[in-house]
């Protein structure tokens, strides 16, 4: 409490980047074209990224696109864009965040954010990777109800723990048909598991070359130590300055597992936050949810966008119920261009 006012102070605000596998079909067109705070940065993601970002701001409009959002030239383009620029909108409406959490691809976000590396230099790498990633083996990830341990006896050398996001609740990785047959043998066995919205096997040695490929992407570009706290799903808590200044680091990324779950313990032992989810859909706010700090109520959690495409007023007003959570906690954020939408927000 303040001693001079007796209130509480606003809990500060970690934003919760997500990565592949957010993506859906028309995820923030609400947004598109009507809000300038979200358009500008948007459209600056995709103008970087020159044809890919053409060919993905296209697919993203047409109702029936020419290659589907869930491939890598796809969904990485267009998550990174919608991750950006709703960490953008909510900072230029005066939303000051205390930490980034970045899960795969949102990790990235998280860096430019922080000021670890530049905007430009961020989408030129990622470019570069989808370019190498594009023609990988076909594979993909596994959601299984367990945890690392209980997987263990079901891994190879080639399907891995790609993800760790709660104490049970694990993604594997790899190549097909190896994570497929590890998929049966799971089911065969009781375990309850289901494909991820990722054509690739992110997160396991079968990208591996091609992030090693990528390393000399990074000579000249400039890193540096976080100017933001940034709890990292790479290692599992805050971004060290080593690590955020180490090209390799950086590289290996799409390779390496994620461990959501230990960078959220990290941040939540600092103490209460508010988990702000920046990025399509609501898969971090829904592992938030079930972490100790978020159930106690010490900590809270407000996601910006639904779960799924549906009418483009719904999206602005879900962003408007996220920005009244934020004023209510006591951060002094002012959404312009949803001013029209706030007697419907206050119904809802």
């Amino acid at each position: 409490m303040d001693a001079d006012t007796g209130l509480r102070p606003p809990r500060p605000v970690a934003l919760l980047l997500p990565g592949q596998g957010s993506q859906y079909p028309n995820m923030a067109r609400g947004l598109y074209g009507r809000v300038p705070a979200f358009t500008e940065p948007f459209e600056e993601v995709l103008g970087l990224l020159g044809p890919l970002g053409e060919q993905a701001l296209a697919d993203w409009l047409a109702e029936r696109p020419a290659v589907d959002l869930d491939h890598v030239s796809r969904a990485q383009p267009l998550i990174f864009a919608v991750d950006y620029a709703l960490a953008r909108m909510l900072t230029a409406w005066g939303l000051r965040p205390a930490a980034f959490v970045g899960h795969s691809a949102g990790e990235a976000v998280a860096a430019v954010l922080a000021g670890v590396m530049s905007l430009p230099d961020a989408v030129r790498l990622l470019a570069e990777r989808v370019e190498l990633i594009a023609d990988a083996p076909p594979g993909g990830m596994l959601a299984v109800a367990a945890n690392p341990a209980q997987l263990a006896p079901y891994l190879t050398a080639e399907v891995v723990v790609g993800a760790v996001n709660g104490p049970q609740q694990v993604l594997l990785a790899g190549p097909d048909p190896q994570l497929e047959q590890v998929a049966q043998r799971l089911r065969a066995a009781g375990h309850t598991c289901m494909r991820a919205r990722a054509t690739s096997g992110f997160h396991s040695p079968s990208l591996a070359d091609r992030c090693r490929r990528a390393l000399p992407g990074f000579a000249g570009v400039r890193l540096a130590p976080p100017g933001i706290p940034v709890y990292s799903g790479r290692t599992g808590g805050e971004l060290d300055p080593g690590s955020a200044c180490d090209p390799v680091f950086w590289a290996m990324q799409p390779a390496e597992p994620v461990l959501f779950a230990p960078a959220l313990d990290a941040l939540l032992s600092r103490g209460p936050h508010l988990l702000v989810e920046a990025g399509p859909g609501q898969g971090l706010t829904a592992l938030a949810r079930r972490h100790r700090e978020v159930a106690s109520g010490r900590s809270a959690v407000a996601p910006l966008l639904g779960t799924r495409a549906r009418q483009p007023e719904a999206d602005r007003l879900d962003v408007l119920r996220a920005v009244r959570t934020l004023v209510e906690e006591g951060h002094p954020v002012r959404p312009l261009g949803l001013d029209d939408l706030a007697p419907a927000a206050a119904r809802a």
